[in-house]
Formats: structure tokens, C-alpha cells, sequence
């Protein structure tokens, strides 16, 4: 059922992405700073509810401030001619892999916990049935 899921998936993206109108080179430096501060607000998003500690008044902010804010700068690097917005992309792709560390630690430290009772039942199995 998932592969037939991921097929379809597949190709309703091709296809909307040749029927999709194609975005000027003007305003392709705006869509994609925009798209990696919304990137790095999602994988903040996910790494605080790993945490235990999302909230969504601060996601929601963080998302549309982010990209608002780094729109802003590319803007104004736009009319001074210098490229700021590449400030912008370090940090926030910095910030993503940090965000992508805490999701991937999380995930290990629990399969490898989940692995370890998994072993320990198996070399107790007495134990299991008291």
C-alpha cells in the first residue's frame, strides 16, 4: 500500500511540476531564502516536539518572521548590490543541520533502547512471565 502511495505521490509531483508556472530569475533569490528559513522552522518545530517543549504560537512566529525577515534582507542586499542573503542562508542551513543532529540523536538513542530491551528479553525469557 505505501509503494503505491509513494507511485501516485510521484506522479502528481511530475506533473504538476511541468505544468507549473516557472518562476522568474528575479525573484528566485526571494522563493528560495524563503523556503529554507520555512525549512529550518519546520525542523525546529519537529526537533521541539522531540523535546517535549513545542509551542505553537512560537512556531507559527518563527515561520512567517523568519521568512519575512530573511525576504527583508535579501531586499535590502538587493538594493545596496551586496549579497546578504547569504548571511541568511548560513545561518539558517546551520541551524537546520543542528535541528536534523537533535531529531537523528533522538531517533538513534531510542531504536538503540528499543534494541537493547529486545535483546535483554531474549537472553531473560523467565523473567518476562513472572
Amino acid at each position: 500500500m505505501i509503494y503505491i502511495s509513494i507511485i501516485i505521490g510521484c506522479v502528481i509531483g511530475a506533473l504538476i511540476g511541468m505544468n507549473a508556472p516557472v518562476i522568474s530569475y528575479t525573484y528566485s533569490s526571494y522563493l528560495s531564502i524563503a523556503i529554507i528559513a520555512a525549512l529550518d522552522t519546520v525542523f525546529g518545530g519537529i526537533a521541539s516536539v522531540l523535546n517535549k517543549n513545542f509551542d505553537l504560537k512560537i512556531f507559527l512566529s518563527g515561520f512567517f518572521g523568519n521568512a519575512l525577515l530573511s525576504m527583508a534582507l535579501t531586499y535590502l542586499g538587493e538594493k545596496l548590490n551586496v549579497d546578504i542573503y547569504l548571511a541568511a542562508i548560513f545561518v539558517f542551513v546551520w541551524r537546520m543541520f543542528n535541528n536534523l543532529g537533535i531529531i537523528r540523536r533522538y531517533y538513534i538513542e531510542k531504536w538503540t533502547t528499543r534494541f537493547q530491551e529486545q535483546l535483554k528479553a531474549k537472553d531473560n525469557p523467565n523473567k518476562q512471565q513472572n
